[in-house]
C-alpha cells in the first residue's frame, strides 16, 4: 500500500453551518492548520435557513439585560425539558449536558472576540418555562450584518437560502401582528426603518440564520482557511490503532486523500433529504425544511468507521404546509394565534395548538398511529386572515388552492365537505372549542396556559390571547403534515464530542457534532436554538481537544478499504 496522501492539515471539518464552521473557527483560533470540505456547491447548510437563534442559558448577555441564571437553574431545566438521563439515553448524559452549559460563555467569548455582534431575544421563552429552571430570555442571536462584507465568499454562500432582510427572530412574534396591535406596528416599523436605513447606506443587510452564517464565514474567511465545495466526506481513514487520521473527499477533480494530524470533525448535518432513509427510520418520505445535501453521508462514513448510532427514529419535528413545488414551510404563529384550531382527519381537535412545535410534531405522529391525522388541517376564520401573517398563503396560496392543500368555505359545513371530514365531528369540534374561547380555558389540551403558548398569541384577544371562537367567515382550511428542521439521529458522542464505538469507547481521531451527531437534547427541544446552540458548543468542544490531542507523529498508510470495519456490520449498524 502506499503511504501518500495529497494533503495534510492538523483539522480537517466536513460541513458548513454552525457546527463546521464553529469547529474550524475554534480549530484555526487554536493555531491548527484547517480544511473545510462541503458536499454541495455552496456553503452556510441548513443554519443558513433557519431562525439562527442560539439557546445558550446563563450566557454573559443575560446577565448585561439582568436576566438571572445559573448553571444549577440551566442543568435543574435540561432534567425537567429533558427527562432523566436513564431514560433518555447516552446521547442526552449527564456529562454531555453538563459540558454544553459549562462551555456556552466561552463559545460566546470566542466569537464576541474574533468579530460576532450578538443581541438577546429577551422575550423568547424556553419552551416548558413553567417547569423547574425555566426562564424566558436564554437565546441570543447575531445583529444584522452587512453581507457585502463577504466579498466573493458571499456568492458561494446559501444567502439565497437565507431571510434577505435584517430581520431577528426576536422581530417574527410581533411582526406576524404587525397590522393588529400597537406593539406589533411599533416593531414593524422599527423593521422598516432598520431596513431601509441599510438600503440607504448601500449596505445588504442580513439577519436570522442568514446573518449567523454570514458572521462566521467571514471570520472563517479572515482566519484564511480554505473551504472546499462540491466535496463530501466519502470515507474515514483509520491506521492499525484504529485511530482516524484522515479522510477520501470526493471532490469535482476527484479523490482527495487527507491526513488530518489532530483529528477529523463532522458537522455535515443529518439525514432529513434521504428518502430512503426517512422510509426507514421514520416511516415517513420526510417534509424538511434542511439544506439539500443533508444526505447522511457523514453519518454513514462515522458508522462504516465503527461509530455507534443513537435517536435515529427522531427529528426536530414541527408542522409544516406542502407548499407544491417548493420546499414544505415550518408554521410556527398560524397555529397558535387567536380564530384557529387544529383537527384531524376525522374532525376532531388532537393537541394544544400553540404547544412548542416538537411536541407538536410528535403529537401529530402519535395521533396518526391510531386516527387519520398524516396531514391535518389548520382551520381559521376571516379575522385570523385578516389580522395575522399566513407565510404559506402569501408564498404558495394559488397554487395550494389549485391542489387541494387549501380550502375555504362561506359555512362551516361546506368546509367541512371540502376537507372530507366528518362534518357532525367537526361542527360539534367546533362548538366545544368555541365555549373554552369564550371562557378562556381550554379545558381539553390546556392552550394559552403558559408564557410560551402566550409568545405567538394576540394580547388583544381576552380573556385568553390564544383562545377565539371561529365564527365569522369565510373559512379557510390548510393541510398540515409532519415537517422538520433536521433530523436528531446520528453519531453517539461524548462530552468532548469524540465519537464512541458500540462498546462506548471514543475513536480516536473522530469528533462529530450538529444534526451528525446524536442530540443532546434527546427527544425534545428545551427552547428557541436548541438546535443551533449545541451545534455552535460541541463544535468548540471537538476542536478545543482536537488542539489539545496528541499530533500523530507516524505517517499512516494511505486510504484502504480494509481500515474499515466489514460490510456487515456497517448495514446492521444503519439497519
Amino acid at each position: 500500500m502506499t503511504r501518500e496522501w495529497d494533503r495534510e492539515v492538523d483539522v480537517l471539518v466536513a460541513g458548513t453551518g454552525a457546527a463546521g464552521l464553529t469547529a474550524a473557527i475554534t480549530a484555526a483560533d487554536s493555531g491548527l492548520s484547517t480544511l473545510i470540505v462541503e458536499s454541495t456547491d455552496r456553503w452556510g447548510g441548513t443554519t443558513m435557513r433557519s431562525g439562527g437563534g442560539l439557546w445558550m442559558p446563563n450566557n454573559p448577555l443575560m446577565r448585561k439585560h439582568g436576566i438571572r441564571d445559573s448553571r444549577e437553574e440551566a442543568l435543574t431545566y435540561l432534567e425537567a425539558a429533558i427527562g432523566p438521563v436513564d431514560a433518555v439515553g447516552a446521547a442526552s448524559s449527564q456529562v454531555r449536558r453538563e459540558a454544553f452549559v459549562d462551555a456556552v460563555p466561552a463559545v460566546y467569548g470566542l466569537l464576541e472576540r474574533l468579530g460576532v455582534r450578538w443581541t438577546i431575544a429577551k422575550d423568547y421563552p424556553d419552551y416548558y418555562p413553567d417547569r423547574p429552571g425555566g426562564k424566558v430570555g436564554r437565546a441570543i442571536e447575531v445583529v444584522p450584518i452587512n453581507a457585502r462584507r463577504l466579498g466573493d465568499w458571499q456568492q458561494t454562500s446559501r444567502i439565497g437560502d437565507a431571510v434577505p432582510i435584517p430581520m431577528k427572530t426576536d422581530d417574527v412574534w410581533l411582526l406576524s401582528r404587525a397590522w393588529s396591535t400597537p406593539s406589533g406596528f411599533i416593531r414593524g416599523a422599527r423593521f422598516v426603518f432598520r431596513t431601509l436605513g441599510g438600503l440607504l447606506t448601500g449596505r445588504k443587510l442580513v439577519g436570522m440564520g442568514g446573518g449567523l452564517m454570514l458572521s462566521l464565514g467571514l471570520i472563517v474567511k479572515q482566519q484564511g482557511t480554505e473551504l472546499l465545495l462540491n466535496s463530501p466526506v466519502s470515507e474515514l481513514v483509520k491506521d492499525g490503532d484504529g485511530r482516524v487520521v484522515g479522510a477520501i473527499v470526493s471532490t469535482p477533480d476527484g479523490a482527495l486523500r487527507v491526513r488530518a494530524r489532530r483529528g477529523v470533525i463532522l458537522g455535515a448535518g443529518g439525514f432529513a433529504n434521504n428518502r430512503e432513509w426517512r422510509e426507514r427510520y421514520h416511516g415517513i418520505p420526510g417534509y424538511s425544511s434542511a439544506a439539500d445535501g443533508d444526505l447522511g453521508t457523514a453519518i454513514e462514513a462515522g458508522a462504516e468507521a465503527g461509530a455507534a448510532l443513537a435517536l435515529m427514529d427522531d427529528a426536530w419535528w414541527g408542522a409544516s404546509v406542502p407548499i407544491p413545488g417548493k420546499q414544505p414551510l415550518f408554521v410556527l404563529n398560524e397555529r397558535s394565534d387567536p380564530f384557529s384550531l387544529v383537527v384531524d382527519q376525522s374532525g376532531a381537535r388532537y393537541l394544544n395548538e400553540s404547544e412548542s412545535y416538537i411536541d407538536f410534531g410528535h403529537h401529530l405522529l402519535e395521533r396518526d398511529r391510531t386516527t387519520p391525522a398524516n396531514p391535518s388541517w389548520l382551520v381559521v376564520d376571516r379575522r385570523h386572515r385578516q389580522r395575522y401573517m399566513f407565510a404559506a398563503m402569501l408564498m404558495g396560496g394559488k397554487a395550494m388552492r389549485e391542489a387541494g392543500i387549501s380550502v375555504q368555505a362561506d359555512t362551516l359545513e361546506e368546509l367541512a365537505e371540502q376537507m372530507g371530514v366528518d362534518t357532525s365531528t367537526f361542527l360539534e369540534t367546533i362548538e366545544r372549542f368555541n365555549g373554552f374561547a369564550r371562557r378562556g380555558v381550554d379545558e381539553d389540551f390546556g392552550r394559552g396556559r403558559t408564557v410560551y403558548d402566550n409568545y405567538y398569541g394576540d394580547p388583544r384577544v381576552k380573556p385568553n390571547p390564544n383562545l377565539a371562537p371561529l365564527e365569522k367567515g369565510p373559512f379557510t382550511a390548510v393541510r398540515l403534515v409532519p415537517g422538520d428542521l433536521g433530523t436528531k439521529g446520528g453519531l453517539l458522542t461524548d462530552d468532548h464530542a469524540r465519537v464512541l464505538d458500540e462498546s462506548g469507547a471514543a475513536i480516536p481521531g473522530l469528533y462529530a457534532a450538529g444534526n451528525t451527531s446524536a442530540a443532546v437534547m434527546g427527544r425534545t427541544y428545551p427552547g428557541p436554538g436548541s438546535t443551533i446552540g449545541p451545534a455552535a458548543v460541541f463544535g468548540y468542544l471537538a476542536a478545543t481537544h482536537a488542539a489539545e490531542a496528541s499530533v500523530v507523529d507516524a505517517a499512516p498508510a494511505a486510504p484502504h478499504h480494509k481500515t474499515a470495519p466489514p460490510q456487515q456490520k456497517v448495514k446492521e449498524a444503519l439497519a
